[in-house]
């Protein structure tokens, strides 16, 4: 077909023409994908409706046992851990805490008391024997072995006396009474004693100082170090006619 053309005059007096006028493009086929893209696809879905599938299988009885049992027994080994660590602790700060044990001084008392005259310097000399009545208390689960012990005793600032004890041990939650005994040196006692004071009675003071030292072993996990320190004073009643016995004793212990 043709198209005719058509002249126009502008405003100069110059005949345009128009360009023939173009036909209309014709649509383009559609864009389909590719074949290998939709093998891929179909693929995909394949594999997810197999998996699908897969899970969805009922497992065997064999298998359900085993996991059972795998959870069963991992469950129990957490629940014993657990308590197990509970139960330790608990006795670590309850029954296998280690305590103080407890030293006390019950009695003093002179033994073989013997005054005579002395020197124009000490017109009394007295010789005794003091014999001292010592308690340890060990309140522990487990026994607390102590070592040679010594206790020293003053009267007037002056030591009249140093008594020893053995080596030994007390058993768990109970008591062990040690008796200490010394002869007390009469040239240190005698400047303070009359003969009046002697016949009739008279107050000393002395006072003594103690020290343990031991240790306490739980099972041998806990295991401690401990030093026993004592201090007391101690009032006399001294006389030719009577027995001579404390007639009080004030004791200060403290464990380190």
């Amino acid at each position: 077909a043709c198209f005719r053309a058509m002249a126009t005059v502008g405003p100069y007096g110059e005949a345009e023409k128009n360009e023939p006028a173009r036909p209309l493009a014709l649509p383009s086929p559609s864009v389909h994908p590719a074949a290998n893209d939709d093998e891929e696809a179909a693929r995909a879905a394949a594999a997810a409706a197999g998996d699908t599938a897969a899970n969805k299988r009922p497992r065997s009885p064999q298998y359900l046992r085993r996991r059972r049992c795998v959870i069963w027994c991992g469950g129990c080994c957490v629940t014993s851990a657990v308590v197990v660590g509970i139960v330790i602790l608990v006795l670590a700060l309850t029954v296998f805490k280690v305590k103080d044990p407890e030293l006390t001084m019950n009695r003093v008392t002179l033994e073989g008391l013997d005054g005579d005259l002395g020197t124009s310097r000490h017109p009394v000399s007295v010789n005794a024997t003091l014999n001292a009545d010592v308690s340890l208390r060990n309140p522990n689960v487990a026994s607390f072995r102590f070592d040679r012990s010594e206790t020293d005793f003053y009267y007037a600032g002056e030591t009249v006396g140093v008594a020893y004890a053995p080596e030994g041990e007390v058993g768990a939650d109970s008591t062990v009474r040690m008796n200490v005994t010394l002869d007390v040196l009469a040239d240190r006692i005698s400047p303070n004693v009359n003969a009046t004071d002697l016949i009739f009675g008279q107050g000393y003071n002395l006072t003594s100082y103690t020290e343990i030292s031991g240790r306490v072993n739980v099972l041998g996990i806990y295991k401690r170090n401990l030093d026993i320190k004592m201090n007391c004073s101690i009032t006399l009643e001294v006389s030719a006619l009577s027995t001579v016995q404390s007639k009080s004793t004030n004791c200060v212990a403290s464990v380190s």
